[in-house]
């Protein structure tokens, strides 16, 4: 008999499109997930002696607790490799819509261009549609957190990359996706102050106030320039 941990929350694929009645994702907390997803494949990468190649990342592998902090999971596709070797060989395998740019014809191939998730997501983005693929739920005016949506997007097409010597490494992505978190929850964390701050003069605005006059009074014009003003 096998025995496994249960993960209450499900998949990050059932969160994303699961029930209508369920509580709205905060962009803090995709953020999360997104960046405990890449820890863990930036291990798989480079912190063990024989590195595991996932072989099928994708939203329905990705497991999330109770608190959802995220698990990868499903290594069915998984290849053993040694840290030091540079070309891996093995049979192309995964989920339809996943797989690496570089092992299918995918950006070549225009009549299947909305059948594969990642050439029809570069072909949005660069066509600045980015508004077009966001959840409402995270949908805002306001600019630093748009900012913020932009650089995920960045991100994503960086990692989409067909040659796969122009893609990030795990940590570098690690790295970036950490930059965001900071900045974005330093955002968050203004908000509050500015909101208390409102109270106090009994001028208080809704929290989801349009207004973006809080990120604009902290004289932070970037994502880089408030990351090197954080604490480390």
């Amino acid at each position: 008999m096998l025995v496994y941990e249960f993960v209450p929350n499900g998949t990050l694929f059932e969160l994303l499109h699961g029930k209508s009645n369920c509580r709205p994702i905060s962009l803090g907390t995709r953020l999360r997930i997104a960046l405990e997803s890449a820890e863990a494949l930036d291990y798989l990468h480079s912190s063990i002696s024989r590195s595991i190649l996932h072989g099928d990342v994708k939203s329905a592998n990705i497991l999330l607790q109770d608190d959802y902090h995220a698990k990868v999971s499903d290594f069915g596709a998984s290849n053993l490799v040694p840290i030091d070797d540079t070309q891996v060989v093995k049979v192309v395998q995964g989920t339809r819509g996943y797989l690496d740019p570089e092992k299918c014809a995918i950006f070549t191939d225009e009549t299947s261009e909305r059948k594969h998730l990642a050439s029809y997501f570069v072909s949005t983005v660069t066509k600045n549609k980015l508004h077009s693929l966001l959840d409402q739920e995270i949908v805002t005016n306001k600019e630093k957190v748009i900012e913020v949506l932009h650089e995920v997007s960045g991100l994503a097409v960086w990692c989409l990359s067909v040659r796969g010597e122009d893609r990030p490494t795990m940590r570098q992505v690690v790295e970036k996706l950490q930059q965001l978190e900071r900045f974005y929850s330093s955002l968050i964390g203004l908000e509050k102050v500015e909101e208390e701050t409102e109270i106090l003069l009994g001028e208080s605005t809704p929290y989801c106030s349009s207004d973006t006059s809080a990120f604009h009074s902290t004289g932070y014009s970037s994502v880089l320039e408030i990351e090197t003003r954080l604490p480390r």
